[in-house]
């Protein structure tokens, strides 16, 4: 029995020893990782901001009924290319005509009244010079004969009246345009008091996008834009693009015309009007799209996209010095074409790791391997 414990125990002494003896042999160090690096550029970028916008024609026109009446006729449909006159709604006009019959009729019964007290007038007149007849007589006629041309005049004007109203039962188009919808039908009762207008014709030989910006963009704009006053900025803004719905850009360039230059209480933005040929009539009122404005950074220095971290709401690069990794913070002015755009935190010309800069930490060793700045910032083709 006591062989056998001797023996355990030089089995376990021996386990023991050797087992120390493994621990006190170091494991070789790991190499550094070959990144890559590149430096730090100073380039011409264009950056761009993006702003939702809406189309609106040149001119809308609301077309509206100047009388009460049913809807006899609909002459247009939607969309459809209409010129300043052109007939667009007959209303029904049966309670007008007789009104203008009855007011013709007036003015054939004013028109025989006033012949009437006219013959009476000249009869009295040879009479009153002779002497025959005092003159209150005559005076007397002559106000019947006022009174009776009075008379006249206004039934001429109530049959002018009904006739122009006769006039506005045909709704014709204010100008050159594009109908827009026709909510309303035949047999529809409408009026001038109608909140919803028969139709709306728009003027589209050139429209204008809306976007608007918000307090702190348009004091940005105010603040990087040349010029000393506001209408100075806007003639030194270059023309913009308008991405469709569909993700096509117009071919057409436009122009900014008008800011509003007011902060709007209600929504704390301000209004952007950027004017679009539209020849071939492809944008029509109430499209909507993307406004694309450009900005020109020159002699800016930049890093890729690729080589920026965040950290604790900052964003980091790291530089390379002797083949270790300092962690930098840059204060960024804009993000353009897989480029950080930067302010200050790096200098023109110095090594930072290129890519797989989250991977790394701060003060890491490493096997720099340089790599042109635009093969890392050149973007991936898409092979399906």
């Amino acid at each position: 029995m006591k062989n056998k414990l001797k023996a355990l125990v030089l089995v376990v002494f021996g386990l023991a020893v050797v087992s120390c003896g493994k621990k006190q042999e170091a494991a070789p160090a790991a190499p550094p990782a070959e990144i890559s690096v590149t430096q730090v550029a100073v380039k011409d970028v264009t950056g761009y901001q993006l702003f939702p916008a809406s189309i609106e024609g040149k001119i809308n026109n609301a077309v509206r009924a100047k009388i009460q009446g049913y809807i006899q006729e609909v002459y247009v449909h939607e969309g459809q290319f209409v010129k300043k006159g052109q007939a667009l709604f007959r209303l029904e006009t049966n309670i007008l005509t007789q009104n203008a019959a009855a007011a013709k009729s007036g003015i054939a019964s004013a028109e025989a009244n006033v012949n009437v007290a006219q013959v009476e007038v000249n009869k009295l007149v040879p009479l009153v010079e002779k002497g025959i007849i005092s003159n209150i007589q005559l005076e007397t006629a002559k106000a019947n004969l006022a009174s009776a041309k009075s008379m006249l005049a206004q039934a001429k004007a109530n049959y002018n009246s009904v006739n122009a109203n006769i006039d506005y039962s045909m709704v014709r188009s204010p100008i050159d345009g594009i109908v827009g919808s026709l909510p309303f039908k035949n047999g529809s009762l409408v009026g001038p008091t109608d909140q919803l207008p028969l139709t709306t014709v728009s003027d589209i030989s050139e429209v204008f996008a809306f976007f608007s910006m918000n307090e702190k963009e348009y004091f940005n704009f105010l603040n990087t834009t040349p010029g000393n006053t506001l209408s100075e900025k806007i003639k030194n803004l270059p023309e913009v693009e308008l991405i469709l719905a569909d993700g096509v850009t117009y071919g057409s360039k436009g122009k900014i015309e008008t800011v509003t230059g007011q902060i709007d209480a209600a929504t704390g933005t301000v209004q952007f009007r950027v004017a679009f040929k539209n020849a071939d009539k492809l944008l029509s009122n109430g499209n909507s799209g993307t406004v694309k404005v450009p900005h020109y950074y020159k002699d800016v220095l930049v890093v890729p996209e690729a080589a920026t971290f965040e950290q604790q709401g900052t964003v980091n690069v790291f530089r390379v010095e002797k083949d270790t990794t300092y962690a930098a913070k840059i204060e960024v002015i804009d993000r353009v074409d897989n480029m950080v755009v930067v302010k200050e935190g790096v200098k023109k010309g110095e090594t930072i790791v290129g890519i797989g800069a989250a991977s790394l930490r701060n003060k890491t060793a490493i096997k720099p391997k340089m790599v042109n700045f635009d093969t890392i910032v050149k973007p991936v083709k898409q092979i399906f």
